[in-house]
Parts: C-alpha cells; structure tokens; sequence
C-alpha cells in the first residue's frame, strides 16, 4: 500500500490495479471501504475497455478476442515507478497473458498527485506496437455517503438536460429517458440504480459535485477530457460512484468490430495519449 500525504489529505493507493482505497481528509474519510459483502472495489480502473461489449468478445483483424466487463486492469499488480511524499507513478505493462485477451504492446501509467485539498489522476498511455491500437480508459471512484445517497444532490457548472440510457444488461440502447431537464442540480434517488446505472452519453458539463444538502460535505470531479459520464451504486448502499468515461459500452446491435466501436480512441503506433481528472476534497 501507498501513502501519499500533505497538509490536508492522506491518501492510500493499493498496487493491485492502482486503485485508491481510502482518502483522509481532517481526519474525515471521503471513500468507500471496499467491503466486500457489498462492493469490494473503491476505484477500479477501467481499460481498455469502459463497460461491456457484446457476448464480452470484439474483433481485431479477424480474430475474435474476449475481454470481461471494464477490462483487466483493475486485476492487474502494478509497479511503482516512482514515488514522494505527494506523488507515485504506477505502471503496469503488456504480458503474455493480456495478450491473449488484447493483441497490443503497451505500457499504461497511472500517476497520483496531491495538490493542496485535491487529487489529481493522470494517466499515460504509450503504444509499443507496429499497428494502431484501440482502447478505452475510464475512472470509477466511490464516495462514501454514510447518510445514504437520498442525502445528496449532484451538481454540475451549467444547466443540463440529462437523458440516461436504457440498457440491455451491460449494452447500452439507443433511446433513454430524461432524469433532469433544464437544471444543474439532480437530486439522487435509489430508484435510478434498480437496474443498473445512469449513463450520460450527451453532457455539457465537464465538472460535477456530489453534496449532502444537508451538511454541505462535498466532492467535486472535474474531467475536461473524458466524453462521458456515469452515476452508480449498488442499490442500499452508502456510497455513490462519479465515473468520467472515455468510452462507452457496446450498443446493443454491435458488430463486435472494436476499429468502429463507438467512442474507441485509436492510438498510431509509436504515439503517447494522455488524459487526466481531478478530485478535490
């Protein structure tokens, strides 16, 4: 385990899938526990997939690959790279075994650091393949909401006319249904996490603020290069996921073609691609 600290947070980031397991700030803890009767994860990270594909299997020159649901990073050790008191660079690269699932020579960097009451995420992608390569990357942190999520409003920077996809198990459709008209502030209700998730595949916003309107305790994620975005919780549960996404799951009509995969990022051989989002406490 890692622990990063400074005057206002103490994180810890577990090497196995990079993921954050626990954010201090005042002595006040702002993440999901991970209890494992409930929810096991706190921040899995999603690639090179976001989500699920059709019959969880694509295709790449021919030859059909199988990939479960949000990929195989979140399974994965990585190595810490480098690391202070207020920073540490995760790795994780290709193996024989990714290989078999996903045909491409990569190294993945996550990098975690604190900036006063706030963490920033990077993350870098570097192509070691002769072909393009086709991934998604996408961030699913749980806040801890021990009121129960009933307790709290999501609010974004401009007003908005959210419509959350309907979903055919883990694809998504093509139609959906509005859950905030003309407004910056959704107020959370259990009954929109009794299937599964809201998946925002149109959203101007690339900040939004999970608040308990009670108490004012707060969490603002700011994504200004992911496309998506993503409320879910397990039903019943006091904690409430804010995932900006750079890709989306399978519609449910795909070809399975992952070259044509909506919201795929194509990276040229050789190429680095870097993204990054902020959390701030």
């Amino acid at each position: 385990m890692i622990i990063l600290k400074n005057e206002k947070l103490e994180v810890k980031i577990a090497e196995f899938g990079a993921e954050i397991k626990s954010v201090l700030k005042d002595g006040v803890e702002y993440f999901w526990n991970s209890a494992p009767e409930i929810w096991g994860k706190s921040a899995p990270l999603m690639f090179p997939i976001c989500g699920g594909l059709k019959d969880n299997k694509y295709i790449f020159e021919g030859k059909e690959y199988y990939l479960p649901k949000h990929g195989f990073a979140q399974t994965k050790m990585f190595t810490v790279e480098s690391q202070d008191d207020t920073s540490a660079v995760f790795l994780l690269k290709d193996d024989e075994k990714t290989r078999e699932s996903y045909p491409f020579s990569f190294e993945l960097r996550v990098i975690y650091t604190l900036l006063e009451d706030s963490i920033k995420i990077g993350y870098e992608v570097k192509n070691l393949d002769n072909k393009t390569m086709y991934f998604n990357l996408g961030s699913h942190e749980a806040y801890y909401t021990p009121e129960g999520i009933e307790d709290y409003d999501i609010i974004f920077p401009e007003k908005e006319t959210l419509t959350a996809s309907y979903l055919y198990g883990s694809q998504l459709a093509y139609n959906g249904y509005t859950v905030l008209k003309d407004s910056n502030v959704l107020p959370l209700y259990e009954k929109y996490f009794a299937i599964d998730a809201l998946v925002f595949t149109e959203i101007k916003s690339r900040s939004a603020t999970l608040r308990n309107r009670k108490t004012g305790r707060s969490v603002t994620v700011d994504f200004p290069d992911a496309s998506y975005f993503l409320l879910w919780h397990k039903s019943g549960a006091p904690y409430m996921c804010l995932e900006p996404w750079g890709g989306i799951p399978d519609y449910h009509d795909s070809n399975y073609d992952i070259t044509t995969k909506p919201g795929i990022t194509m990276l040229g051989s050789g190429k680095t691609y870097n993204c990054s989002h902020t959390i701030k406490f």
